[in-house]
């Protein structure tokens, strides 16, 4: 098995609550993910361990697709999002800590190869290090989009 990691921090200017409401609001995700082309709820009208979506993002110039679902959730300080998809498993972890009046927003990802042949592992390998680039510049394009929406929650 294979896995990759990124992790990136941004400090908000908005308390941990307004940062809260702004990653755990599905509904809104299209208007304030600049990355996010639609997403659309399977299931809940709530973000609760257990809901699931799909969400449709540009990745190297192509729509891509992902089902997306809660499987944590500690109330304004982590939740944790999985999928699965073309042979790979992704986890994402948002880790909220306040940070004086603002917040420090922690983005971990992690990809994990399952089922793949020696071809494909080789393949992950060889391009692994510009999709690890191209993700990492979307992550940063969402944690700023975060921030500006938590912003205008917090006035």
């Amino acid at each position: 098995m294979s896995a990759s990691e990124i992790r990136v921090s941004r400090t908000i200017d908005a308390p941990v609550g307004a940062v809260w409401a702004v990653i755990t609001d599905l509904d809104n995700a299209e208007s304030v993910l600049s990355g996010v082309e639609k997403l659309e709820r399977l299931d809940s009208t709530k973000y609760e361990v257990g809901t699931r979506w799909r969400e449709t993002r540009v990745l190297f110039g192509k729509s891509s697709t992902e089902e997306m679902w809660v499987t944590e959730i500690d109330p304004e300080k982590r939740t944790v999002v999985k999928a699965s998809s073309h042979g790979a498993d992704y986890t994402t972890v948002f880790t909220l800590e306040p940070a004086g009046d603002g917040t420090t927003l922690t983005f971990h990802f992690s990809a994990e190869a399952t089922g793949l042949g020696a071809v494909s592992k080789f393949m992950m390998k060889v391009f692994g290090s510009f999709a690890l680039k191209a993700t990492t510049k979307a992550i940063r394009r969402d944690l700023d989009d975060i921030a500006d929406a938590a912003g205008k929650r917090a006035g």
